[in-house]
């Protein structure tokens, strides 16, 4: 917002006092843009309730999927919508579970607390939507798939997805796991992801969609990391506030060079056009 993008003026047609705006850039990688989206996204979203509960579920991949993910962004982060999506859906489509389609709002992040490139999908899940017949049918106020299942269901669908598209040749590999193109070494990875333990984070139920829209909107056009979060920049480094997720999210600071700080930070600029907010059911 410094003026060089243009300005607007608002003038108080009373007394004639002038205040003058500087434009934003409108990149959605920029800090100063997302407070005005994110309520025009809130506002959008709220004709669209039903009388149901809501649930906050996260999907995340081992870290050892990192340097494939961020060097196939596109190809990839699209594939994590995916394969949440429709482990969210198939599921819930089981008599078992809710017999029914859910609506879903999801958001891709791809960034831990500290700016290391950390990729995972934000869902928002109605407890209730449409069965076959048409009907409107809502669980409890407990998430209607149990973990376990999620885990499983979610981990098949993006390992066998994986491995089609490192068959098929769509997938590269930089000098950090340059060692994958060897469809032997893919084996031994691909065997270990299978034997990891995947833990989708199933979090609170809402009272109501109104409150769920307004937790994701937190999310929703949220970048790496906001103005509030740094606490000093000097020639040689950028100090930012930052939460240790191994220690209880105990707060910390975290100084990194400036270098180093902008290196992270461009990590997380998505390919252009990259579509990070989806909906499904």
């Amino acid at each position: 917002k410094s003026g060089k993008l243009g300005v607007n003026a608002s003038v108080c047609r009373d007394c004639g006092h002038m205040e003058v705006h500087n434009n934003s850039c409108r990149n959605r990688s920029c800090p100063c843009y997302q407070a005005i989206l994110k309520e025009v996204w809130i506002d959008a979203r709220r004709a669209e309730v039903i009388d149901a509960p809501y649930f906050h579920v996260v999907f995340t991949i081992p870290a050892q999927l990192n340097a494939p993910v961020y060097a196939n962004q596109a190809l990839l982060c699209s594939l994590l919508h995916r394969c949440s999506a429709q482990t969210l859906l198939e599921l819930a489509a089981d008599r078992k579970f809710l017999g029914a389609v859910p609506g879903i709002i999801q958001v891709l992040h791809t960034w831990g607390q500290q700016l290391n490139f950390h990729p995972h999908i934000h869902c928002i899940v109605s407890g209730g939507g449409l069965s076959k017949d048409r009907r409107l049918k809502v669980a409890g106020n407990h998430f209607f798939i149990p973990a376990r299942v999620l885990a499983a269901k979610f981990k098949g669908k993006l390992l066998s997805s994986l491995d089609s598209l490192y068959r098929a040749g769509k997938l590269s590999f930089p000098d950090s796991c340059a060692s994958l193109k060897d469809p032997a070494s893919w084996a031994v990875f691909r065997d270990a992801l299978c034997s990891a333990t995947w833990c989708p984070d199933i979090r609170e139920t809402f009272n109501g969609f109104g409150n769920a829209i307004e937790y994701l909107g937190r999310y929703a056009n949220r970048i790496a990391i906001t103005n509030a979060r740094i606490k000093a920049v000097t020639r040689d480094s950028v100090t930012f506030a930052a939460k240790d997720c191994r220690n209880n999210s105990a707060p910390i600071e975290v100084t990194l060079s400036c270098l180093e700080f902008v290196r992270r930070f461009m990590m997380h600029v998505l390919p252009p056009g990259f579509q990070k907010i989806r909906y499904y059911g």
